[in-house]
């Protein structure tokens, strides 16, 4: 499907300013959808919303359904009188500088769970305020919610490590633990609707404006997740004591000399086809009520993935084994229709993967950094682009593009020298350089990182893959943003004609629909 030419900037909710430890879904969010509309941006990217676990990744979450209760705004939950100024005694002064989620998670939670205690105490109960939202969900929320509250019980500790009996228990084990542990459980309840209460209203919020959300979906769940303790017979682990038989990862490329071993499950594809990919579809029909469009991460493993034994100590000891991709976004197309999909293929893409891309209209990804230099991905330079397409300067797992081009400068090895020849540009913000080729190029789709956007080093990059801890931290401060950004911004959409018309082919579908 071709989205038309639009513009807009990558920016997780976490990288939000605010006084609370971390973006949120409050004030600051409408705030900037407002800098967006200024700008003329009609497209918000985020990472995935869920509740992520260990090493706080955003791709690695308890849920593939579930949001994340870290990004519920706490003003919000003031001005609907679930919480009271004097609630907020204790809550650390974390200032407006980068996550630390360790001390974060711990207040966020406490004032989360103080605001529940205030609703039962008001008289309230869970089944009269989120009877819709239970009813809508039940296919996903029972299971999360109860994953949740049993995983509290067990201090935390990964699904495997629990009593036998809950960790491998039939149905009638399943409403035991719920009754002893109901408590917990229907906080889990409440804070998903608060989520999806909030959540709602900003997506709306948005889309009044203009603005459609481009949500992240990762092609993998978590090992210790909802979705593999819940669905055992669907993932490649023993069902007998949980151990991971195969996982997944990818061979060594340019962001790992050893490959990635990310430890996720991989999918029993033949298990999924006999109820026609009923939990891909599932999972699909939920994002797109949290977002517009909807972002496959590594869409190579729907054509093949890397196939690891579960207890390698590398990606390298690995193994390419075909996938089900057509056979699934076929199914997928019968029942849902054809889906604003956008596919990011990087990596090691084959001919295979190109055709899986091309044969559902999926439009890839290009990303400026890898194309300059004698040894770089000639396909990601704008003269090799092709319309049906999304262009970034940068990604999250890389530098920011002012830290790539300073690591250059000083490695010397000709690769910035190259980028200004190719620019035929010799100033000294090479940086907006980039970003006004990737807008004046023929791809229909250009989402800037807001990193980019506002010339910053690498002091602000998301993530470093294979490192432990001190990942996706950054956030944005107001001040950081100059005056005449938006206005440039938005000049510029005019004069590349980003929209291009003012409804999309996409727009087009929704009006249809409503």
């Amino acid at each position: 499907m071709h989205l038309g030419r639009s513009a807009g900037i990558l920016l997780h909710p976490t990288s939000l300013p605010g006084k609370y430890g971390i973006g949120d879904l409050g004030n600051e969010a409408y705030h900037f959808i407002d800098f967006m509309e200024y700008s003329g941006q009609i497209l918000w990217q985020t990472f995935p919303l869920g509740p992520t676990g260990y090493g706080d990744s955003p791709y690695q979450c308890f849920s593939a359904f579930a949001g994340n209760p870290m990004l519920i705004s706490i003003d919000k939950l003031i001005e609907t009188g679930l919480l009271y100024l004097s609630d907020l005694n204790d809550y650390p002064d974390f200032g407006n500088g980068n996550i630390d989620y360790g001390p974060l998670i711990i207040a966020k939670t406490k004032i989360l769970q103080k605001a529940f205690k205030n609703f039962k105490d008001s008289g309230n109960t869970i089944d009269k305020l989120c009877h819709k939202f239970i009813k809508e969900n039940k296919y996903w929320l029972e299971n999360y919610a109860l994953f949740m509250a049993v995983k509290e019980y067990h201090n935390g500790v990964q699904w495997t490590q629990w009593d036998k009996e809950i960790a491998f228990g039939k149905e009638e084990v399943l409403n035991k633990w719920k009754e002893k542990v109901i408590d917990k459980y229907e906080y889990q309840v409440f804070i998903q609707y608060l989520f999806d209460e909030q959540w709602q209203k900003l997506k709306d919020y948005a889309n009044k404006k203009s603005i459609k959300i481009i949500g992240d979906m990762p092609i993998f769940v978590a090992y210790d997740s909802a979705d593999v303790w819940g669905n055992k017979e669907q993932f490649s682990i023993n069902q007998e004591d949980g151990s991971a038989e195969f996982v997944a990862g990818v061979p060594p490329d340019y962001f790992s000399a050893t490959g990635q071993l990310w430890g996720n499950p991989l999918y029993k594809w033949k298990v999924m086809e006999k109820d026609n990919f009923g939990w891909w579809k599932s999972r699909i029909k939920k994002l797109l009520t949290f977002c517009d469009i909807v972002r496959i991460d590594h869409f190579r493993g729907f054509d093949a993935y890397w196939e690891i034994p579960g207890d390698a100590k590398t990606a390298i000891t690995g193994r390419w084994v075909k996938a089900p991709g057509e056979k699934l976004f076929n199914s997928i197309r019968e029942e849902l229709g054809t889906l604003p999909i956008i596919a990011e293929d990087l990596g090691v893409i084959t001919k295979s993967v190109e055709e899986l891309r091309d044969k559902f209209e999926f439009p890839g990804i290009k990303i400026i950094q890898f194309a300059f230099g004698e040894e770089g991905e000639k396909k990601f330079l704008p003269h090799n682009y092709v319309p049906n397409c999304v262009v970034h300067t940068g990604s999250h797992d890389n530098e920011t593009t002012r830290g790539f081009i300073e690591s250059e400068i000083k490695k010397g090895e000709g690769i910035y020298e190259w980028a200004q020849k190719y620019l035929n540009y010799y100033g000294d913000d090479i940086v907006f350089e980039m970003i006004r080729t990737a807008y004046a190029s023929v791809a229909e789709i250009v989402v800037i990182p807001l990193q980019d956007m506002l010339n910053l080093g690498n002091e602000a990059r998301m993530n470093f893959p294979g490192r432990l801890g001190g990942n996706w931290m950054w956030r944005f401060k107001w001040e950081q943003i100059p005056a005449n950004l938006a206005a440039t911004y938005k000049e510029m959409c005019k004069l590349y004609e980003r929209p291009k018309t003012k409804i999309t082919e996409y727009e087009k579908i929704i009006v249809e629909k409503e």
